[in-house]
């Protein structure tokens, strides 16, 4: 039977990593966010789309590669080890801060939090205990992240997970400030809180416990077995617990936890059967691209936006007035040529297809920006 050679580079989870990017720029970059087909939009609140599937993949993948990318220091927390993991921990957190104070550095009003800030604690922290830790000991770990998460959280009481009175909200207003705080719920409230960020450990370490399942010597075949086995008794844990703890990503429940992680090993265990059982490989060449720089990408494809959105105007003849370079993109070029819905669609495609040259670019250079 075929085995799963791991000690070159995992091809599966970079494809893994590539999708997931990509599906970030797609769900990121609409052409205009009154335009959206409902799969590409976040849950109002509780529930699970698509796009709800995106970070949480992104941080299952990161729990994974802690796994590889310290084998060779036999995944011990040593000096040297615990030194590059808060390196990158503060690389990481401080480029998200810079991201958000871009373009106008408003001080007195930056959210503090974001996407690569949850990353880099998710990580920092998840990785400490990774390599800190026993297998039985980071099981327990995981057990007392979601059952004391749930604890903090108030043990199912409903009026403690809605949007105005969950506790990560309140423990943000507290220490942050309402200044410092997303404002997109209407009301200040940040989906990538300081509370929220511990059940995103969980996450990590279940990634972890995936890349020891990988590197294990065995067929191909046992190994997607394991995943699938394991990625539906966390599905269905996850849904479970979710009639008490609702899957929720703004906050983070353990059984949104649970629920995305089960959904991720579904997902790598089709792709590792497609890529590396079947021998189907060609199809994945862009996403290998993507999956080299993801965080760069990442990085780009947000200060584009923010310098089309707040630096580039243009006159637009129809309205009299100038407006963004965004937006004048959208209503002139993609919104006439499929209408607004799909002409939304396609301009996040394009976007997609402009970053994959970027990408491409770094790829056949062999730069590979590490953050």
């Amino acid at each position: 039977m075929k085995s799963l050679d791991t000690s070159k580079r995992l091809l599966s989870l970079d494809v893994l990593r590539g999708i997931t990017i990509s599906f970030m720029i797609l769900v990121n970059t609409p052409g205009s966010w009154t335009y959206v087909y409902s799969p590409l939009r976040h849950a109002k609140w509780h529930g699970c789309t698509p796009t709800d599937l995106v970070f949480p993949f992104f941080l299952f993948i990161v729990g994974i590669s802690v796994w590889f990318s310290f084998k060779k220091y036999e995944t011990q927390l040593s000096t040297v080890t615990f030194f590059k993991i808060i390196k990158r921990t503060a690389i990481i957190f401080l480029i998200g801060l810079f991201l958000n104070l871009y373009p106008f550095f408003n001080f007195s009003e930056v959210r503090i939090m974001g996407v690569l800030q949850r990353i880099a604690l998710a990580y920092g922290v998840g990785a400490i205990m990774c390599l800190s830790l026993n297998r039985r000991g980071l099981l327990i770990a995981l057990f007392a992240i979601l059952l004391g998460y749930w604890g903090v959280m108030g043990f199912g009481a409903e009026d403690l997970v809605s949007l105005e009175n969950n506790r990560v909200r309140s423990l943000d207003l507290w220490l942050l400030g309402e200044q410092h705080i997303y404002k997109g719920f209407g009301i200040p409230f940040d989906p990538e809180g300081i509370l929220s960020a511990i059940p995103s450990v969980g996450t990590v370490i279940i990634g972890f416990f995936i890349g020891q399942i990988l590197s294990v010597n065995s067929a191909v075949v046992s190994k997607i077995r394991k995943l699938i086995v394991v990625g539906t008794i966390m599905v269905i844990l996850g849904l479970i617990w979710g009639v008490w703890f609702p899957i929720n990503k703004p906050i983070w429940t353990s059984s949104y936890v649970l629920y995305t992680a089960g959904i991720g090993c579904g997902f790598l265990a089709v792709l590792i059967f497609i890529i590396d059982y079947k021998g189907f490989r060609k199809w994945t060449v862009p996403f290998v691209h993507f999956g080299m720089n993801p965080l760069f990408i990442f990085v780009i494809s947000g200060l584009y936006v923010k310098t089309m959105s707040y630096l580039i105007h243009v006159n637009d003849k129809v309205v009299g007035e100038k407006v963004s370079g965004y937006k004048y993109l959208f209503e002139h070029i993609f919104s006439p040529l499929a209408g607004p819905m799909n002409g939304s669609l396609l301009f996040a495609l394009v976007h997609i297809l402009v970053f994959w040259f970027v990408c491409y670019f770094l790829y056949k250079r062999k730069i590979f920006i590490k953050i």
